[in-house]
């Protein structure tokens, strides 16, 4: 798809506005698209629930203000955070942000539909915390009309004609292919969307699903967002939204699938011991490999004077085959800028061969 027009910055085209603010930040081509992203995506899930408005507008501010466009929110953000809520905080707030600074074409905006869960007051119990298995059992789904209304939900939250990427939050077993595949199509046709993504799928889905694309002449998804770090996942690992050794070589066999690496840093739990001591994050990952490649990470982490956290981005930054966007989720501006040092580390080829080797 080539340069879209849309009114903005005195008009300027999507591509004109990628060479002005590609500064600070790298930018990167997203998959094989032709449109360029910087390197380092911001993840809205907190703005608007756990962040509140005037620290979301902070941190959203100083990443634009560093050369960052990549923005991803989703509908479903952050129901959780309140009894009663159907989501859509996130989204709005973004909306709000973007006409108080006339900031749409600034940005390449990304965000997801299919995991809203079916409203029940059962889904808080009486303290007001959310129930996920309950959750999990409702989600919307990927039907054609969920989809379709889902969409058109976010964009008045937003506040725009179009996103330019969405994604299908969590994979739908119980939904034809099909039936969704075509339903996407629509919206792209409609330009209503610019590119697809999916999130939370295994491999064997992602090759079902580009077969179906290319048969049916179907826009392919071009990005796929999925849970990804310098630790990997233990032997037997279930979670489909895991990057695992299968789904590696898949991407790097499939250079037009570009992944965007969630909870790269995995709730900061690379700087601090006693916090990764019994926290949930760490159930997928826990075995000899953890630390065999803790050791090696805080022993490159000192040679170039930075922290584990810092230097898991920075590795992850110089991923190439494939290449990696980070989608970093700061909950406060001191996060974000605890984090934005990675941009400026430089790993030689010797410390990413030893980052790499590590390893029970």
């Amino acid at each position: 798809m080539g340069a879209v027009t849309r009114p903005g910055i005195a008009g300027l085209t999507w591509s004109a506005l990628q060479v002005l603010t590609s500064g600070g930040m790298d930018m990167m081509e997203l998959g094989r698209t032709g449109t360029r992203v910087s390197r380092l995506a911001l993840g809205a899930m907190q703005m608007g629930g756990a962040t509140s408005e005037a620290d979301a507008i902070r941190i959203l501010d100083r990443y634009v203000g560093a050369g960052g466009s990549f923005l991803d929110t989703a509908d479903c953000y952050e129901w959780w955070r309140r009894v009663g809520s159907r989501g859509g905080e996130s989204e709005e707030l973004l909306g709000r942000w973007m006409r108080a600074g006339n900031r749409r074409d600034q940005v390449f905006l990304a965000t997801k539909g299919s995991a809203v869960p079916e409203y029940s007051p059962a889904l808080w119990d009486a303290d007001g915390n959310p129930d996920w298995d309950l959750a999990r059992r409702t989600f919307a789904g990927a039907g054609a009309d969920t989809l379709r209304h889902a969409l058109d939900a976010s964009l008045r939250r937003l506040g725009t004609d179009h996103v330019d990427l969405y994604y299908v939050h969590v994979d739908d077993l119980s939904t034809p292919l099909e039936e969704t595949l075509e339903a996407l199509a629509g919206l792209v046709s409609a330009g209503k969307v610019r590119y697809l993504g999916w999130s939370n799928v295994r491999t064997w889905r992602l090759e079902r699903i580009r077969q179906l694309c290319e048969r049916h002449g179907w826009p392919a998804p071009v990005a796929l967002q999925q849970q990804h770090s310098y630790l990997r996942p233990k032997a037997g690992n279930a979670a489909a939204g895991i990057v695992g050794p299968e789904q590696w070589e898949y991407l790097r066999l499939h250079r037009d699938l570009q992944l965007v690496a969630y909870s790269p840093i995995l709730k900061g739990i690379y700087d601090d011991p006693a916090k990764r001591s019994g926290h949930w994050m760490m159930e997928s990952y826990e075995g000899p490999d953890v630390d065999a490649r803790l050791a090696v990470l805080g022993e490159v982490a000192a040679e170039v004077g930075a922290t584990p956290n810092r230097t898991v981005l920075a590795w992850l930054l110089h991923q190439t085959d494939p290449s990696v966007i980070p989608l970093i989720g700061p909950k406060t501006p001191e996060q974000l800028d605890d984090l934005l040092p990675a941009l400026d580390i430089k790993l030689d080829a010797g410390q990413l061969a030893r980052l790499e080797a590590a390893g029970a």
